[in-house]
């Protein structure tokens, strides 16, 4: 417990179980947070209050999800102005390739 405690206070990432690292790519889901359940405290001992913890993922919950919302979004109007920019391109191409062959 004392090496623990002194890599976290060193700054040294800590890895779970066994030293395997946590995919870089995972990203926290809506579900996951609202799903998260926490142990309860030994008789005798201070913990947290369970609503309060609760209420606190409730709200993580809902800013990741509108986070992903607006990612998704912002996702889809860069595909549509993709997709306009190509045909710009492509019409642009189109009136210039008509123009050398009318000469």
């Amino acid at each position: 417990m004392r090496v623990f405690l002194r890599r976290v206070r060193r700054g040294r990432t800590v890895h779970g179980p066994a030293g395997h690292r946590p995919p870089a790519h995972r990203r926290l889901l809506p579900w996951q947070v609202r799903e998260q359940r926490f142990r309860s405290t030994p008789l005798g001992r201070r913990g947290l209050d369970p609503r309060e913890v609760q209420e606190f993922l409730d709200r993580v919950a809902g800013e990741l999800a509108a986070a992903y919302e607006a990612l998704d979004q912002s996702r889809r109007e860069v595909g549509r102005v993709k997709l306009a920019l190509c045909r710009l391109q492509s019409e642009r191409s189109h009136a210039r390739n008509e123009r050398e062959w009318g000469r």
